[in-house]
């Protein structure tokens, strides 16, 4: 069972890193950059909220209690996500449940700066 483990967290990797190779090619592409900018102009549904919100949250628990992770391996990476969720999952749900109401109050302000942004972006050229 330990080597099927091994195997299937190895494929996760390689899987992510060709993932990302392909996103960082995508990114490049004026379509991909026109898509974020529409993207930037709209508001998110909560769901999305909701997804950004534990983003954050998770991310703030990495820092305050491994300063170091993004120096890390990618296995010790691994291995300090799921103690951090064993850890503290359901205190991160509660955190980030918060942090979904305090995103959807900023949503609107966030929305206007965008759009803003864009017309000025528009008038520049």
């Amino acid at each position: 069972m330990k080597i099927f483990n091994d195997i299937y967290e190895n494929a996760k990797v390689i899987q992510r890193k060709k993932q990302a190779r392909r996103m960082a090619k995508m990114a490049k592409s004026k379509v991909f950059q026109f898509k974020k900018r529409k993207a930037l102009l709209k508001m998110r549904n909560p769901a999305k909220l909701a997804l950004v919100a534990r983003k954050k949250t998770i991310d703030g628990f990495r820092k305050k209690f491994y300063p170091s992770y993004s120096d890390m391996a990618v296995s010790q990476r691994v291995k300090i996500d799921q103690l951090i969720m064993q850890k503290y999952g359901k205190k991160i749900d509660k955190i980030a449940k918060k942090m979904t109401m305090k995103l959807q109050k900023t949503e609107i302000g966030r929305v206007k700066d965008a759009r803003a942004a864009e017309k000025t972006r528009i008038s520049g050229e």
